[in-house]
């Protein structure tokens, strides 16, 4: 029986929200505008462009100019997505320790794979993921749960014996809906009282606290 791991990227293994916060910066200095504290942007970095247009710019997707200001922040991201970019502190150990007892991992995000792919390289992880999907991966992104199935099929696992740790509701929503075990990384880009309403069946307020969920999760 394979038990595998599975991991949302930005807000849950990742620190993005420095590189994506530059970006979203950018596209207020390319209309005159100055900068936006950090702190105003980093709660945004899990939603990806649609979240930073709209803290940086207030621009929702049915603005005429949305769809070029999408196409600009994605291009000034991927230039510059792993200048500050780092894993939270204790993912490194976390994964160690996975690794050390027998247990898969891998990573299931919104974040289309162009982006994701480089990003994962840069940092270390490609060569102990056993997967890797993006938003762009399968017909679906999150919270509809086919990017998480498709992510146990590819690792051979049981949905039934996976566990999804996300930052956003639509992590949690997703990994019910695929019929896995969900933990909510609240020391991400998430307010901490926002996530008792998801209904997790754990809390993380750190990674150091994941491991042991997952013993409490998948008993020996």
């Amino acid at each position: 029986m394979k038990r595998l791991v599975l991991f949302d990227f930005d807000g849950t293994l990742a620190d993005t929200a420095p590189d994506l916060a530059a970006a979203a910066n950018k596209q207020r200095h390319r209309k005159g505008l100055g900068p936006l504290p950090y702190e105003a942007l980093r709660p945004m970095a899990s939603q990806g462009a649609r979240g930073l247009l709209r803290a940086s710019l207030d621009m929702l997707p049915d603005h005429p100019e949305y769809e070029v200001c999408r196409r600009q922040f994605l291009q000034d991201y991927e230039a510059e997505m792993t200048v500050l970019t780092t894993l939270f502190p204790g993912v490194p150990e976390l994964l160690g320790t996975l690794k050390e007892n027998g247990y898969a991992w891998g990573i299931v995000t919104n974040k289309m794979e162009y982006l994701a792919l480089p990003i994962v390289e840069h940092l270390g992880l490609h060569t102990e993921c056993v997967v890797t999907v993006g938003g762009d991966t399968t017909g679906h992104s999150k919270p509809h749960p086919a990017p998480l199935l498709h992510a146990a099929r590819q690792a051979g696992a049981d949905p039934a014996h996976c566990i999804y740790v996300g930052d956003d509701e639509r992590d949690i929503v997703a990994g019910r809906a695929a019929g896995m075990h969900t933990v909510a990384a609240a020391y991400g880009y998430c307010a901490l009282s926002e996530v008792a309403a998801w209904k997790a069946d754990a809390v993380a307020e750190s990674p150091a606290e994941i491991w042991p969920i997952i013993r409490t999760l998948w008993p020996r």
